[in-house]
């Protein structure tokens, strides 16, 4: 199975849309970034939107990767001569084959982290396991989703979501294979309305970059909305494991 062919039309529109939105990436990086450890793999990595945050930003290491080639070739263009970056490789995170094709990856890193990735997988559940192999005893496994299901909306369906999370489900999935909880929350609360208005009412299956650009100037406020409801509703999902 190939967890992003929908790249090749609305996927990439949303990558570019959400490319300009830097204080977006730039508090999701935030969030996550204090279980991160010295040696990171990024899983669909795209063109690099997390990436490049994470080069500038972080004290360690990072390697990136993507199923779609035509993207490895992005980031390879952009940051292989980034003397942080470990490199770039196409990943398909459940191949029949990856026992034997990636195994040289297997217990190398600190953390492994996917923002946006599992829900295009059917798989869930192998793909959390395959990822998990990817880490060091005492690793950290970060995995940002959407949220709820009555959020589900056309832009998903363009995008190839199978499903969206709650804490709840996405916690089952990381006990099931073996990952100490360490920490849970939701993220970006104020993201809700928009995104039922655009995709439940007004029915749309993309987000223009004039939408985005809204939600940008917005963010500074959003990050307050979150702390003001602890965390506890939002329009994504975070959950981290330790292996």
């Amino acid at each position: 199975m190939k967890e992003f062919d929908y790249r090749d039309n609305t996927g990439k529109e949303i990558l570019e849309s959400i490319k300009i939105a830097k204080r977006f990436n730039k508090w999701m990086f935030d969030v996550i970034h204090p279980y991160c450890g010295s040696k990171v793999f990024e899983i669909g990595s795209g063109i690099g939107n997390i990436s490049e945050i994470f080069l500038n930003n972080h004290d360690g290491q990072i390697f990136l990767s993507d199923i779609d080639t035509d993207y490895c070739q992005i980031l390879k263009k952009k940051f292989s001569a980034h003397k942080k970056c470990l490199g770039v490789e196409s990943i398909d995170l459940v191949a029949p084959d990856f026992q034997t094709r990636y195994s040289s990856y297997f217990n190398e890193f600190d953390t492994v982290f996917a923002l946006n990735v599992l829900e295009h997988i059917k798989e869930d559940q192998l793909a959390i396991f395959n990822a998990r192999q990817l880490l060091k005893d005492g690793g950290t496994l970060i995995i940002l989703v959407p949220s709820y299901m009555f959020l589900y909306n056309r832009v998903d369906k363009g995008l190839g979501h199978y499903k969206r999370y709650t804490v709840k489900s996405l916690e089952t999935i990381f006990k099931l294979n073996n990952l100490k909880i360490v920490h849970s929350q939701y993220f970006n609360f104020g993201g809700i309305p928009g995104w039922f208005v655009n995709g439940k009412l007004f029915k749309n299956d993309s987000i223009s970059v004039s939408k985005m650009k809204i939600y940008e100037s917005l963010v500074p406020l959003f990050r307050i909305a979150d702390r003001l409801v602890y965390h506890k509703i939002g329009l994504s999902t975070i959950v981290v494991g330790e292996k």
